[in-house]
């Protein structure tokens, strides 16, 4: 079974955070599919934690190291049909992506962002969440 997978599980897995047991749990024999842009996200989202002084350069470096061993199938999206799913549900393209793939993929979304979960219930896509 594919899981599409956003930046929010995959920063609670590397960074340890209180929601990563059932995140592995929950993925566990699950193929791991995301848009491409989830990559980026992830530089984001550390460069977010060293300018607000989370973590340090080193640790940012140790935790793209254990990012690199989680196998994740990173696949292109439609780009028009992700700007109109933005646009209908007035949400961000990078949260429209995973959606998109979602549906394309005909696979559930397992994210941590509530209105990334609320956006996809939407238009009828499968979500999976941390009970």
């Amino acid at each position: 079974m594919n899981i599409v997978v956003d930046t929010s599980v995959l920063i609670a897995v590397i960074a340890g955070e209180p929601e990563r047991d059932a995140l592995v749990r929950l993925t566990s024999g699950a193929d791991l599919i995301a848009p491409y842009s989830v990559h980026w996200e992830i530089g984001n989202a550390l460069s977010a934690m060293l300018k607000r002084k989370r973590i340090t350069l080193v640790q940012a470096a140790t935790v793209l190291k254990v990012y690199r061993e989680i196998p994740i199938r990173f696949l292109d999206v439609d780009l028009e049909l992700s700007l109109r799913i933005a646009d209908e549900l007035g949400i961000y393209a990078y949260d429209a992506y995973l959606i998109e793939c979602a549906a394309r993929h005909q696979s559930p979304l397992l994210s941590l962002d509530r209105n990334l979960i609320n956006a996809a219930r939407q238009v009828q896509v499968k979500v999976m969440e941390v009970s």
